[in-house]
């Protein structure tokens, strides 16, 4: 019978600046969102490398807190979720539907996890880890109303028992996932994540992505394609051509250690080479 979960809660808000525990405010639910985009980027590179991703919260907590390494939605909001819980936050988890790319009335697998607040029975969906759009602070879930981050505008719309987020790209408003408030049980993370790492279909398989924001910025990386987006500025983009470039920029510009894996350069120049 395996131990019960611990998390390293000291360790944890170390790694987020604090010295302390911070109290379950909406100000500190924002400045815990802002601060989680920073300091832990999202990456895929497991899945690059077609390694099964484990999301039982000993897995998520070793790979984040002690490898020096990121992850997608499954590790982020879920080790994200257990933060928040231990601090005293109203908080449980939800699973969505990502739309961004495709028709807005699709139906994909329910492969996202984010998270419900409730504060002084005001309702908040928050979520760190969206890749290159993630919200970066603490959405209103019971307003349509155009939402400020301390980078986009979001905005959330509800029909028929289903909400939309949608994002504020240039002058247009993008769709990004579908989500509704049924009960999430550990075992639907189990299997969204098993589509995520396995599946053929799953857009992040044998894919290198990664993000992080910053300060007015976001930087992202698609296999060889790195970029910052400074708001309110063009991107800046560059094709690395080089698999120590790359190891470089995950190290330097997300705060990505690179796992230890006999074909990792290999497959990291195949990707560069083909993009």
């Amino acid at each position: 019978m395996s131990e019960p979960f611990m998390l390293d809660l000291q360790r944890y808000l170390e790694r987020l600046g604090y010295a302390s525990a911070p109290a379950a405010t909406l100000d500190n639910l924002r400045e815990l969102q802002k601060r989680h985009t920073t300091e832990f980027a999202f990456e895929t590179l497991s899945t690059m490398l077609r390694v099964p991703v484990e999301v039982e919260p000993a897995a998520i907590q070793d790979k984040l807190l002690h490898q020096g390494r990121g992850g997608y939605c499954f590790e982020l909001n879920r080790l994200f979720l257990l933060l928040l819980q231990a601090l005293g936050f109203d908080a449980r988890g939800l699973t969505g539907r990502v739309v961004m790319g495709g028709p807005e009335d699709a139906l994909p697998a329910r492969t996202h996890m984010l998270v419900l607040v409730t504060l002084d029975g005001v309702r908040y969906i928050t979520d760190v880890g969206f890749g290159g759009m993630v919200p970066t602070g603490p959405l209103l879930l019971d307003s349509e109303a155009e939402q400020a981050t301390p980078h986009e505008a979001y905005r959330l719309s509800y029909v028929d028992g289903t909400y939309t987020l949608r994002a504020r790209v240039a002058d247009s408003w993008r769709a990004m996932y579908v989500f509704d408030l049924q009960a999430v049980a550990d075992i639907d993370y189990v299997v969204g994540n098993w589509y995520v790492c396995t599946h053929p279909d799953s857009p992040f398989l044998g894919q290198m992505i990664a993000a992080r924001t910053g300060p007015g910025l976001r930087k992202t990386l698609n296999n060889g394609s790195f970029a910052i987006h400074r708001l309110g500025q063009a991107s800046e983009r560059v094709q690395l051509d080089s698999v120590d470039e790359v190891l470089r920029v995950l190290r330097d510009e997300f705060g990505i250690r690179p796992p230890e894996h006999p074909e990792l350069r290999q497959i990291i120049e195949g990707l560069i080479a083909g993009a």
